[in-house]
Order: structure tokens, then sequence, then C-alpha cells
């Protein structure tokens, strides 16, 4: 006969004291989108409670992150003017470089991420240089190694590109070598699939693309061994951190890329799933704070080391409220 186990997780106490997996704040990333021009604070209509943020508006959001305890932000850019090979995402004096210098100078220990792609730069939308084939994959990984060096220059402890072209993290490692940030860690979106997830997303990096779509460079969903060999790829390239994108819908992955690699896994809880979310809670249909506890205990359950979410403020409340 076996015995009968009592159940320790009814009692609270004792269930504080059991359970095995854990949030922190510094487990958090917040992403911001910064506008060029000045007194712009503009509410994303698909994402209640966020903004575009010019420049001189953005303290007031970093006394706020850092009252919160939040310590790392990923920052997107929106150029005043495109060009069909967004020479703004590589202007040592563009926004996100700005940006970067900016947050250094109000807050030096910020943990400052930057997005290195082309979407937002681009006329027509596109994560990379066009013809009428398509995104050129090789001409495209040299756009990308120009715009993390840019970023690098500026002050970026870490670049994260997005853009998924081949051979890019090879290329990025090799500019940054070569100028002296040995250092600088690649923080790759190894694992970005081509998801219905990011139509917000879209709307706050006006980053839509103008024809087409992004399924030519982007993973299917419908498979999943492609992500094993995608990580595999980028680590031995010198990729230091994976991004796993979207995540809810993808904790299969993680848990996979967990069992497989020794590699700190970021999970982006992207546009999508935020504004799923808020559209239910201002409806009245669901309790905000626990879906939201409940979405982020799942991405930690599945392995995720790193949680880039629009929810961090409200995460870092809740776990203080939860003391």
């Amino acid at each position: 006969m076996f015995k009968r186990h009592r159940n320790l997780r009814k009692t609270t106490g004792i269930r504080k004291l059991v359970r095995d997996v854990y949030i922190s704040v510094d487990d958090l990333v917040y992403p911001l989108f910064l506008e060029e021009g000045t007194g712009i604070k503009t509410e994303i209509s698909s994402m209640p409670g966020q903004y575009r943020l010019s420049l001189d508006m953005l303290d007031e959001e970093l006394n706020i992150l850092n009252e919160l305890g939040i310590n790392s932000v990923l920052l997107f850019g929106i150029p005043l003017e495109k060009d069909s090979f967004g020479k703004e995402a590589y202007n040592d004096i563009g926004i996100v470089q700005e940006g970067i210098k900016h947050i250094k100078r109000h807050s030096p220990n910020m943990l400052v991420i930057t997005d290195v792609c082309m979407c937002e730069y681009t006329s027509h939308g596109h994560c990379g240089i066009i013809d009428e084939s398509g995104v050129i994959n090789d001409i495209t990984i040299e756009y990308m190694a120009k715009i993390a060096l840019s970023h690098a220059k500026a002050g970026a402890d870490i670049v994260a590109p997005s853009d998924m072209m081949d051979g890019r993290i090879k290329a990025i490692r090799e500019i940054l070598d070569e100028n002296g940030f040995e250092e600088l860690a690649i923080m790759s979106y190894s694992v970005k699939y081509a998801s219905s997830f990011y139509g917000p997303f879209r709307e706050a990096a006006n980053s839509a693309p103008a024809y087409g779509d992004r399924k030519q460079y982007q993973m299917d969903y419908r498979f999943s061994i492609d992500a094993i060999s995608e990580v595999r790829s980028d680590i031995e390239e010198g990729a230091d951190i994976v991004i796993v994108k979207p995540a809810l819908s993808y904790l299969d992955v993680i848990k996979k890329i967990k069992d497989t690699f020794e590699v700190p896994i970021v999970a982006y809880s992207v546009s999508g799933e935020y504004s799923m979310i808020k559209a239910g809670s201002l409806n009245g249909w669901i309790d905000e704070k626990n879906i939201v506890m409940e979405k982020t205990y799942a991405l930690k359950r599945a392995g995720a080391n790193i949680i880039i979410t629009y929810f961090a403020k409200d995460i870092a409340r809740y776990l203080r409220e939860d003391k």
C-alpha cells in the first residue's frame, strides 16, 4: 500500500515555500517605441497603455521603470524618413542611436538591447534589401552588420538581430569583433515564426509590408524541427542568447530548445498576445492580472530565462502586491 501524500499546496504558507517556478523583475525586458520628433506621446490604438515616444518624452517612462526595478529595455525606432535601403537604421545619429545615448545619460545602469532590423526604416516595409524576387539575403546581412555596429558605437549593451537572414549572426559577430566590441552580446531572434500575432506591432512601429508578406524569411509554424537547426546555426555563428517569437503559442519550442542547448532563452510575448488580453480585460471578460501572471509563469515553466513583454510594468507591480 502506498501512503497518500498530503497536498501541501493547499496551505498558503507552504505553497509559497514549495513552489518551483519563480519570476523576478530581473527576468523582464520592456519594449520601447522611439519616434523622431518632439512632444510625441502617442498611444497605440491596438495596444492600450503602450506609446510611441519622442526622446524629450522618454524620461517619465524611464523614471517609472527605475522605480519598479525594471532594468532592461528593448528599443525600436520610427524614423521621419524611409527609403528602399533603410539608411536611417544605420545613421549614427538616428533615433535608436540617440535613444541609446539618452537612456545611458538618464539611467546609466539600464541594460539597453536594440532591435537590429530594417522593416521600420524601409519604404517597402520588408526586413532587408529587395529585388523582384524578394529579399536578397547576402546583401541584407551586410546592412544588418552596419546597423549592429552603429548601435554598438552608440552604447548598446546587446544587439538583437530580428531579420532572420541566413548568416547574419556571423557577419555581425565579425564586424563587432573587428571594431573592438568583442564583449558585446548578440541576442538572436533565432526562432521567429511568420505569425499573425504581430499585427498590433506593425501599427506601433509603422512597419507593415507595403506588399507581400514575410514568409520568405520567417519560419513556418507548421514545422517544429527547423527550430533546432536555426538555434544551432546561430550559436555556432556567435549568438550568446536566443529568442523564440511569439511566446505563448510556442511553449513546446521553448522546451525543446531548453532541453537541447545550454544557452539563455528569451520568450518574446508579442503584441498580439498583449492586445488580446487587453481587449478581454477592457470588456470585462477576463481577470487581467491572473491571466498575465498565469501566462508568464507558463513561459518560465517551459524554460524561458528572460521574457520580453509589454506587461513588464504590470508584472513588476503584481510581484510587489503578492509579496
